[in-house]
């Protein structure tokens, strides 16, 4: 199986899946279409381009660290005057009958790691590699406020990386000697009997006025690690890492 592995860390991530001007929230894992534009933003595609191709790739998400749920508060057009310039919206045309002060509340994910498997057709894969090692525009974490901790790309070949998240990557996690690692997953497909839910994070167009998704389902299931690929100390793991991809660097 083709593919290749990213590692989402950061100080904070944000993967909005039902935003609106005064709340803008965070999904609890990346998003479909956060991905998607992660990649579109690396290889300098603007809005509104065609996703066709990158449409094809699939993703599988293990949380190393789900991270903890922050709200930041902020306001705009305080300074504006109640009869004077509206507060501007991504039409352009400004928020009617705009009164002074907005509030909106901003949700983020701190100290959280996702390791993701991307998964897809050879000559998309390596279109996506190549923007991921030489980037046209900075990549974020779901928001361009939150860029991402190196290394973002695992730029190591790997011959099924969906495998190498249940034996291979280290994971950014303490562990005690001869402990149980309960690790989640996160999968594009399952059983029919198998617990699901349910996300709109399906880009129909990132366009900036009028963005659309459609819904998809997403299975969640629990996996057991062997301990060995944790670490005793939280401060080994960089080393661990870097040991990882220096192993078979592509």
């Amino acid at each position: 199986m083709s593919g290749f592995l990213l590692r989402l860390a950061g100080p904070m991530q944000s993967w909005g899946e039902r935003s609106a001007f005064d709340m803008r929230d965070t999904a609890a894992f990346p998003t479909r279409s956060g991905l998607l534009g992660l990649l579109a933003c690396v290889l300098g595609r603007s809005r509104g381009e065609s996703l066709d191709d990158l449409a094809q790739l699939s993703f599988t998400i293990r949380i190393d660290r789900p991270g903890v749920r922050m709200v930041d508060y902020q306001t705009t057009g305080g300074a504006l005057p109640v009869r004077g310039p509206k507060v501007p919206t991504a039409d352009g045309k400004g928020r009617p009958n705009s009164k002074g002060t907005l509030q909106t509340w901003r949700e983020y994910l701190a100290d959280a790691v996702f390791i993701v498997a991307v998964t897809g057709p050879d000559e998309v894969l390596d279109r996506a590699r190549a923007g991921l090692r030489r980037p046209r525009w900075q990549p974020f974490l779901g928001r361009r406020s939150c860029p991402p901790d190196a290394p973002l790309l695992l730029d190591r070949l790997v011959s099924d990386p969906i495998a190498e998240l249940r034996a291979g990557v280290p994971l950014a996690r303490r562990v005690r000697e001869g402990a149980d690692v309960e690790v989640d997953f996160l999968t594009p497909t399952g059983r029919v009997d198998e617990v699901h839910s349910e996300i709109h994070d399906v880009p129909i167009t990132f366009a900036t006025v009028d963005r659309a998704y459609r819904p998809r389902p997403v299975w969640r299931h629990t996996e057991s690690l062997d301990p060995a690929l944790g670490v005793r100390d939280l401060r080994d793991y960089p080393a661990r890492l870097a040991d990882y991809v220096r192993g078979e660097t592509a």
